[in-house]
């Protein structure tokens, strides 16, 4: 369970079983921004834990563990083809003009958007995550995202670069920005 050193309650909005304690977090400065904004690797504990999210209170394997790099990505890829399944049902699909194509891949990318940020903000998942068994949780202990964090969560997540870039948890700068995890549901 991840809790605070005044403060024994349950600070992640997930199942009991997914929780364990290990602690309180080392750092000085908060849950969100830890170790990019606290001075790097041991300036946070990053270099003392022994898993990714071990500091966050999170298990080192199974439900409620964070979810692998792969698997987030084999995620945004299934939601890349679900956004445009249902592009392809509003928009003329014509390999041979490029500018329709590219008309095309606009659309998709909005759909996209929208679709992340209304599953992601009302329940926690897309299509992909789901069928991957991953949820987006927030580490301040509201039970749900909310479309607010969704927003900007999802507009880095589009920029690619922020997602790349990872620290010693695997949590990219758009999940530290919205203080946001995926773990894993199973």
């Amino acid at each position: 369970m991840l809790t605070t050193p005044r403060m024994r309650e349950p600070l992640l909005s997930m199942p009991a079983e997914w929780r364990m304690s290990t602690g309180f977090y080392p750092g000085q400065v908060s849950r969100t921004t830890g170790s990019w904004l606290s001075g790097g690797v041991g300036g946070s504990g990053d270099a003392a834990q022994e898993w990714p999210g071990q500091r966050l209170g999170l298990p080192e394997r199974g439900p409620g563990s964070l979810a692998g790099r792969g698997a987030r990505f084999g995620a945004l890829l299934i939601d890349l083809v679900v956004a445009s399944l249902v592009t392809s049902v509003f928009v003329r699909i014509d390999v041979q003009a490029p500018e329709q194509m590219r008309n095309f891949n606009y659309v998709a990318l909005l759909v996209w958007f929208v679709i992340t940020v209304v599953m992601v903000g009302l329940f926690g998942f897309t299509v992909g995550k789901l069928l991957l068994g991953m949820r987006v949780v927030r580490l301040d202990g509201k039970p749900m995202v909310n479309v607010l964090r969704a927003i900007p969560r999802t507009l880095l997540v589009g920029l690619i670069l922020p997602a790349a870039f990872s620290d010693a948890d695997g949590r990219g700068l758009h999940e530290r920005v919205t203080g946001t995890g995926v773990v894993r549901t199973r």
